[in-house]
C-alpha cells in the first residue's frame, strides 16, 4: 500500500538540528503556564484551622469562624488564608481554579484566531510573554477580585499557550515525527510539574511563589526575533514567497538540498488551494461542510470529558491523606512513563485504539479507587495515580488526534473550539471535587472517561496521514485513505535527522 509523502518533510527532515532548537526555545518558554496550570494545590489549597471563635472552643475547621488559626505547618500563606476562603467562602476557592479554565476557555478563542489570521508565531510569542506578565503581577495584587481578574488573564495567555505551540512544533515537523513530538511538547508540564512542589517546598508563601515562577519567564519577548513562522501557513495563506524563503532558511541549518524547494512548494500550494476555499479559515468554517461539523462536535463533547477528569483528579490529589508535597511529587514522576508508553503506542498501534484504551483505564481505575478502603492510603493513592496518567496519555493523544483531523486552515480554530468545551469541564471539575462526597465525585469522573471512550469510537483513523490544508482535501480523504496510510511505523531508534 503506498502512501503520500509529505513535500515540506522533503525540504526541511523530520527533525533537523533547526527543530531541536525551536522545541528547546518553545519547551523554556513553556515552564510559568505549566506551573499555573498545577499550582491550585500550593496557592489555593484546602487548609486545617483551629476557631478561635469565643463559643467554638478552639474546635478544628469549625464554621462558622470569624478568628480562624491556621495550620501553618505546611503552607505558610496562601490565597485561602489571606482571604479566609473557608466555611461559607469556600466556594471562592473553587472560584478561583474555575475562573482560570474561563481565561483559558477566552485565551484558546482569542489565540486560536490570532494563529490562523495572523501566523502562529505572533499568538505564540504573545501567549508565552502574557503568561509571565500576568504571573508576575498577580503576585502583587491587594484585593481577591483583583486576584481573580489576574487568574482570568492568566487562563487566557495559558490557552494560547497549550494551543499555539503544540500546533507549531507539528508544523515545523514532518509526518513521521508527530509520535514523539507529542511527547517532547509534554516535557515541560512533566518536569514543571516535579518541579513546582520542590520550589513550592521552599517558598512557602504564594507570593513569592507566583514572582519565582513567572517573572524569569519576562524575557520571552525576545522569542519574537528567534521563532519561524510556520511555512504550511505561509503557504495556505498564499504567502509562498516568505514560505521558499523560510524553507530554504531551514534546510540549510539542517544541512539539506535546496535545489527544488520553489517546485515543491508549488505543488503543495496547488494542492491545498480549491476554488472555493478562503485562505483563512474560521470558526464558522467548522460547522460549513458535513465531516468537518461531525468531526468538529465530537471532538468538542471529548475534549470537554477529558478536561474534566484531569484537572478534577489533578486537584483531588491535594485531598489525599500524607505529606502534599510527596503526593505532588509522586503523582508528577509518574506521568512520565506515560509520556513514553503513549508515542511507543502511537509508533505501532492505531490512534483510536490507544485512545480509547487510555480513557478506559482511567475510568475503571477511578471505580477501583472507590472500592479501596480510604485507610489503605498508598494503595488509594497508587489508583489515583493509575486513573490520572489514564487521563493524561488521553490528554495527550487528543492534541495530536485533533491536530491531524482538521486541516492548517482551521487547525488552531477547531482546537480552540474543542478547548472552549475542554473550559467548560474544567469548570465544573473543582465542584464536583468539593462536593463533600468522595464516592459521588471519583464516579462522577469515571463517568466521564468512559464517556469519552465512547465518543472517540466515532473517531476516524488518523494513524500516518499527511496533515491536510483545506478543507475539500479532509472532506475527500474516503477516496484517498489508501494513499494515507504509514507502510511501516518509523524507526524509535533515531529520532532526530542529522542529515
Amino acid at each position: 500500500m503506498s502512501f503520500t509523502e509529505d513535500r515540506i518533510e522533503q525540504i526541511i527532515g523530520r527533525f533537523g538540528r533547526y527543530q531541536v532548537w525551536i522545541l528547546f526555545l518553545v519547551t523554556l518558554g513553556r515552564y510559568p503556564a505549566e506551573f499555573q496550570l498545577v499550582n491550585v494545590v500550593f496557592i489555593v489549597p484546602s487548609v486545617e484551622f483551629v476557631c478561635k471563635d469565643a463559643d467554638a472552643f478552639n474546635v478544628t475547621n469549625h464554621c462558622p469562624c470569624q478568628q480562624p488559626e491556621y495550620d501553618q505547618s505546611t503552607i505558610v500563606s496562601s490565597v485561602t488564608t489571606e482571604w479566609n476562603l473557608i466555611c461559607n467562602r469556600s466556594h471562592l476557592a473553587s472560584l478561583a481554579q474555575s475562573i482560570l479554565q474561563i481565561g483559558i476557555l477566552a485565551g484558546s478563542l482569542a489565540f486560536g484566531h490570532i494563529s490562523d489570521r495572523y501566523g502562529r508565531k505572533i499568538a505564540v510569542v504573545l501567549a508565552l510573554f502574557l503568561e509571565a506578565v500576568f504571573v508576575t503581577l498577580s503576585a502583587f495584587v491587594t484585593d481577591y477580585w483583583m486576584f481573580m481578574v489576574s487568574r482570568f488573564l492568566i487562563g487566557t495567555a495559558l490557552g494560547g499557550t497549550m494551543l499555539c505551540c503544540f500546533v507549531l512544533l507539528v508544523e515545523l515537523s514532518g509526518r513521521t515525527m508527530r509520535p514523539y513530538i507529542m511527547g517532547l511538547c509534554e516535557v515541560p508540564y512533566v518536569s514543571g510539574y516535579v518541579a513546582l512542589p520542590i520550589i513550592a517546598y521552599f517558598v512557602r508563601e504564594w507570593r513569592p511563589l507566583q514572582l519565582v515562577t513567572g517573572a524569569p519567564w519576562l524575557l520571552t519577548l525576545a522569542f519574537y526575533w528567534m521563532l519561524p513562522e510556520s511555512p504550511r501557513w505561509l503557504i495556505t495563506v498564499g504567502r509562498k514567497k516568505q514560505a521558499i524563503e523560510l524553507l530554504t532558511y531551514i534546510a540549510k541549518k539542517n544541512n539539506r538540498p535546496t535545489d527544488n524547494i520553489e517546485t515543491i512548494v508549488n505543488e503543495v500550494e496547488k494542492e491545498s488551494m480549491s476554488t472555493n476555499e478562503n485562505k483563512h479559515g474560521s470558526y464558522i468554517d467548522l460547522f460549513k461542510t458535513p465531516k468537518i461539523r461531525k468531526y468538529t462536535i465530537i471532538s468538542a463533547l471529548v475534549w470537554m470529558c477529558c478536561s474534566h477528569t484531569f484537572f478534577g483528579i489533578n486537584q483531588y490529589v491535594g485531598h489525599l491523606q500524607g505529606n502534599l508535597y510527596v503526593n505532588v511529587i509522586v503523582t508528577a514522576a509518574s506521568n512520565a512513563p506515560g509520556v513514553i508508553i503513549v508515542v511507543i503506542a502511537t509508533l505501532h498501534f492505531k490512534r483510536r485504539a490507544t485512545l480509547i484504551g487510555s480513557f478506559a483505564i482511567a475510568g475503571a481505575s477511578f471505580v477501583v479507587f472507590v472500592l479501596v478502603p480510604s485507610h489503605l492510603q498508598w494503595v488509594t493513592l497508587m489508583f489515583a495515580i493509575i486513573g490520572q496518567m489514564g487521563v493524561y496519555t488521553a490528554f495527550m493523544q487528543i492534541y495530536m488526534y485533533s491536530s491531524e483531523m482538521f486541516p492548517t486552515v482551521v487547525r488552531n480554530s477547531a482546537l480552540g473550539f474543542s478547548s472552549v468545551f475542554a473550559r467548560l469541564g474544567g469548570f465544573i471539575a473543582p465542584y464536583v471535587v468539593n462536593i463533600g462526597i468522595e464516592w459521588a465525585s471519583i464516579l462522577i469522573f469515571s463517568a466521564a472517561a468512559f464517556g469519552a471512550a465512547i465518543l472517540c469510537c466515532f473517531f476516524p483513523e488518523t494513524k500516518g496521514v499527511v496533515l491536510s490544508n483545506a478543507i475539500d482535501q479532509v472532506e475527500d480523504k474516503d477516496k484517498r485513505s489508501s494513499e494515507k496510510m504509514y507502510l511501516s511505523s518509523p524507526s524509535p531508534v533515531s529520532i532526530i535527522d542529522h542529515s
